[in-house]
């Protein structure tokens, strides 16, 4: 009887195979892992000894492979910290040694563009150089740029004082996230966080040629690259500093690029404008981490607002969760794909830093007794607060953002919370979230859920979903043609 239908065998047959395929496909992604960052596949320029008779920079290589010379800012915060194969390192727009290869953004074309994997770079025999005084800033600078410092840049300016820190030391935070091993997969390279808070000392070796200019918007067109209060710095350390002679605790992103926004000045005290304005700042910028310091405050409506444009720009916001009921900012957009992530703060023994608001809180980090840098050169100092857990957390998803450039905010973020450790092994607590956040498991551990499997392989959203519908769509159809043949089977033989 089948031979009499051949066409319904064959639309069987079809429907099975198509699922087999799907169910195949959605196997081998799922067991991809996130190709390493030094190996990328990128596009990159070597640069000549020069172009039309001129030494080649920045914003003359933006022109050509990019149309604008306002881009050439991409292209820096790509290269900013590389060990390029001489051992130097990208510190002035303006500087560029023959033979280097400058990562390219993804949208460049010309010729002398390439595409492939970069070569690993040796270690720096020198350090990399400082900054020359002709790198003079404007005076409204590119928040994105990140040019040599000026005479005063960099460093603490007069009648600064810095918050209260202690100098006792303890490195229980990096050694309880041992993140160096998400390393082999990602350090956050190519990836732009930026510290809302009050500025970054970017004058630290530790974070030597990673911080950008920023911007301060207390004053309108000043830098960010100057901090008063240390917490901003703190804040940056831990998010990328890299390893030092003196043993310095390591950022959890080492290899991403801060972008400072000094909101506070010379005292704490805050206005809702300048956390707004901030936050508008770092989005414009460019920046795809925001980490937001303990002087935003989510409740005020101004600054609401700019988190709901940052969230409509696909970036990751990681904030404090509340310590004072608040409704969060939401997405503006319904196909908006920015995320905001509330992180609480815990001390070793898991006491909690703060008091939150209950059910606020997605993940944990360190918040009490933290290791980081302080300004000026005073060397390590231990800090405590909410905002050093939502540095930890910015600086995974910078990891998460670097190992799947094609994840959005929103799949970034249910990366971290999926692979989160509990507090207690066996026990979940909804006053820690879904748990402490683990960076090694973030950008390692293949997810199982349809959902996020997909989102991990760059889908556009959905894709677990779709997968979903598809299968169960084909066995429905197949099972609809198996009660087809059946049905006239009886009727034929009735």
């Amino acid at each position: 009887m089948l031979a009499k239908r051949p066409t319904l065998v064959r639309l069987i047959a079809v429907v099975v195979m198509a699922c087999c395929v799907i169910v195949s496909a959605a196997g081998t992604s799922a067991g991809r892992a996130p190709t390493p960052d030094p190996q990328a596949y990128v596009k990159y320029y070597v640069v000549a000894a020069e172009h039309e008779g001129q030494p080649e920079n920045l914003t003359e290589i933006a022109v050509r492979f990019l149309g604008s010379g306002e881009r050439s800012a991409e292209i820096y915060n790509l290269n900013a910290g590389r060990v390029q194969a001489d051992g130097a390192g990208l510190t002035d727009p303006a500087r560029l040694n023959r033979g280097w290869r400058l990562v390219l953004p993804w949208d460049a074309a010309g010729e002398g563009v390439q595409y492939g994997q970069l070569p690993a770079a040796r270690k720096p025999t020198q350090p990399a150089p400082k900054p020359t005084s002709t790198a003079s800033p404007s005076p409204k600078p590119d928040p994105s740029k990140s040019p040599g410092s000026p005479p005063n840049g960099g460093s603490r300016p007069s009648g600064c004082t810095a918050t209260a820190a202690s100098s006792s030391r303890s490195n229980w935070a990096q050694l309880r996230l041992a993140a160096d091993g998400a390393w082999d997969l990602s350090r956050g390279n190519g990836v732009m966080v930026a510290v809302v808070d009050s500025g970054v000392d970017g004058k630290l070796p530790q974070l030597g040629g990673r911080v950008a200019v920023g911007a301060d918007v207390t004053v309108g067109n000043g830098r960010g690259d100057t901090d008063c209060l240390g917490t901003g710095t703190a804040m940056a350390a831990i998010i990328g500093a890299s390893a030092s002679a003196d043993n310095t605790p390591v950022g959890i992103a080492p290899d991403a690029t801060i972008l400072p926004i000094r909101m506070v000045g010379t005292s704490t005290s805050s206005r809702a404008m300048d956390a707004a304005n901030a936050i508008e700042v770092a989005v414009s910028a460019g920046a795809s981490v925001v980490a937001l310091g303990s002087h935003v405050d989510l409740g005020d409506p101004t600054v609401a607002a700019s988190v709901t444009t940052a969230l409509n720009h696909d970036v990751v916001v990681v904030a404090g969760a509340p310590t004072k009921p608040l409704t969060p900012p939401a997405a503006g957009e319904r196909s908006a794909t920015g995320a905001l992530l509330l992180s609480g703060g815990v001390g070793a023994d898991g006491q909690l830093a703060e008091e939150y608001q209950q059910g606020t809180v997605e993940v944990v980090a360190p918040g009490i007794d933290v290791a980081s840098l302080g300004i000026s050169g005073t060397g390590v100092l231990s800090n405590t607060g909410t905002r050093f857990a939502v540095a930890f957390v910015a600086g995974q998803a910078a990891l998460v953002r670097a190992a799947y450039p094609d994840l959005t905010a929103v799949q970034v973020k249910e990366r971290i919370r999926s692979t989160a450790d509990a507090m207690e092994k066996g026990k979940t607590d909804a006053r820690y979230g879904t748990g402490m956040i683990n960076p090694a498991a973030s950008v390692a551990k293949q997810l199982d859920d349809e959902r996020q499997v997909a989102g991990a392989q760059g889908d556009e959203g959905g894709g677990g979903t779709a997968l979903a519908v598809l299968l169960g769509l084909g066995l429905v159809a197949a099972g609809g043609l198996v009660f087809a043949i059946r049905f006239r089977r009886r009727a034929n033989s009735g």
